[in-house]
């Protein structure tokens, strides 16, 4: 089995960071890893995109990716850290495919450019329409409730996790934490990881 998983969002909210900890949660399993990612644009509050290919141990050679590019259909998962630019990684969704997403639009530098503008609720109102398995997560709420602006990245991935998007669980998640993340911010981001199933409660 061959889990395909898109992050997409805009540079500077962490997407690349998130894709490193679903490898890293990965490969401490002993899958196959692929990866594609625009980190380029990070730096110019641009679009960002990964592309992430997790092949199980047990899948035979033959049948593993020959590439790290997920192609249009076949995504099992996007995970959206804005909502615009989920809505533009759509058609890379498989037909009962998942999408975890944020709730607040973040305009990229390109879109500002163009002086084009959108509302981040017709984004969500587009999903919900298109999307039967999704989960909105109130971005502005978790990062109020957590204290920090800088971890919606965890909150998504908590998320995710939650929903059983990932196919990994929060202690594997914590494990990628601790050897990719500096300790003194170690107990933010678990706090950010566990928001989304606290919330539930």
């Amino acid at each position: 089995m061959t889990k395909n998983i898109i992050l997409c969002g805009v540079g500077g909210q962490g997407t690349v960071l998130a894709s490193r900890l679903i490898s890293t949660c990965a490969m401490k399993k002993g899958w196959q890893v692929m990866s594609a990612e625009t980190i380029g644009m990070a730096q110019r509050g641009g679009s960002v995109f990964s592309h992430l290919r997790l092949s199980d141990p047990a899948q035979p050679e033959a049948d593993r990716p020959a590439g790290p590019m997920i192609a249009p259909g076949i995504a099992d998962l996007i995970l959206g850290f804005e909502p615009g630019e989920t809505v533009r990684m759509l058609p890379y969704l498989k037909q009962g495919g998942q999408v975890v997403v944020s709730s607040r639009a973040v305009q990229p530098v390109t879109a500002t450019l163009a002086g084009s503008s959108y509302r981040a609720v017709d984004m969500i109102d587009f999903l919900k329409a298109h999307v039967s398995s999704l989960v909105v997560v109130d971005a502005d709420r978790a990062l109020a409730e957590v204290g920090s602006a800088k971890v919606l990245n965890l909150i998504l991935l908590g998320a995710a996790a939650e929903e059983n998007a990932l196919g990994f669980s929060y202690e594997e998640l914590r494990d990628a934490i601790r050897e990719k993340i500096h300790p003194r911010f170690h107990e933010l981001n678990f706090k950010a990881l566990s928001w989304y199933g606290q919330s539930l409660q």
